[in-house]
């Protein structure tokens, strides 16, 4: 039996459900999800595994123009989806007209590897304007392969799955095949934290925390697990925390109750609050936290 292996990387403009896609194609929630605007900022790979396919997906940050050197570091983990892709999935929304950065928007255009450009949100419009959509980006990317889906529907993901089946090349795995990710289990700690800090928070201060988890001891029955919330000022700090605790309470319930799905087991968390000041713009910071790597 002839085995298919290879690198399918999603790229797009922030908010257009690449994460609410790649979860759907790996069946488990390993990208966070919400409303707002540059929730992805790493660079995620889930592993899909068949008897004769091994795909490895990578959901990356929206593409943006860098303000500040933690979007640069994001901005880098999205130039790295073009190097190693074998397929390149191009995801755009009903009202979208191009990516944020022209660079990046010729490269697809110009790309020499297959590009499946993928039309989200559909459940949202009408029939003309889905077909008005589908026309304009047919003359905007001539190299690409159209498909309408609806991530959050869930309709014809399974499709757009079997067409990036077809284009994978033979090649053996290159994860073992009982892996779903590259990431270490702090990691989706740190992200579900931080997914539960940018829904229960306004403004600024989804954007100015990072998390770092500096325990987490694993026995039969329960996971003992403590985390630092990092934020920029004492201001923050403040806010993070709540009046007596409140909000901090809120965010460490909410997260407990989704690690302890994720992991199938107990979960004990322990959340505390620390000032590190301009951390988005120290390299230094950013490397220890897992950008610039």
């Amino acid at each position: 039996m002839k085995h298919k292996a290879g690198f399918v990387n999603i790229i797009g403009n922030p908010n257009v459900g690449k994460s609410t896609l790649m979860n759907a194609f790996v069946g488990e929630k390993l990208s966070i999800i919400t409303s707002k605007a540059q929730t992805t900022r790493h660079r995620i790979l889930g592993i899909v595994n068949g008897d004769d396919f091994q795909v490895v997906l990578s959901d990356t940050p929206g593409i943006i123009k860098p303000a500040y050197e933690l979007q640069s570091s994001m901005m880098d983990f999205v130039k790295s989806a073009f190097e190693d892709a074998d397929v390149l999935v191009y995801m755009v929304e009903i009202g979208e007209k191009s990516l944020k950065d022209e660079n990046f928007f010729n490269k697809i255009k110009n790309s020499k590897i297959p590009v499946l450009l993928v039309l989200n949100k559909i459940d949202n419009s009408t029939q003309t304007d889905v077909e008005e959509k589908m026309a304009y980006w047919k003359e905007q990317v001539p190299n690409a392969e159209l498909h309408v889906i609806s991530a959050l529907e869930n309709f014809n993901v399974e499709g757009v799955f079997n067409r990036i089946l077809e284009l994978l090349p033979e090649s053996p795995p290159f994860y073992p095949k009982d892996q779903l990710t590259d990431k270490p289990e702090r990691f989706f700690v740190n992200e579900k934290i931080r997914e539960k800090i940018l829904q229960n928070y306004k403004k600024e201060i989804p954007y100015a925390v990072e998390i770092e988890t500096e325990d987490f001891i694993e026995s039969e029955k329960i996971i003992k697990i403590r985390s630092v919330i990092m934020v920029e000022r004492d201001t923050q700090k403040g806010i993070i925390i709540g009046h007596k605790g409140s909000a901090l309470k809120k965010v460490g319930t909410e997260a407990r109750k989704d690690l302890e799905k994720f992991f199938d087991k107990k979960v004990h968390l322990e959340l505390y609050v620390k000032v590190n000041k301009n951390w988005r713009s120290d390299k230094r910071q950013l490397r220890r936290f897992g950008y610039n790597d």
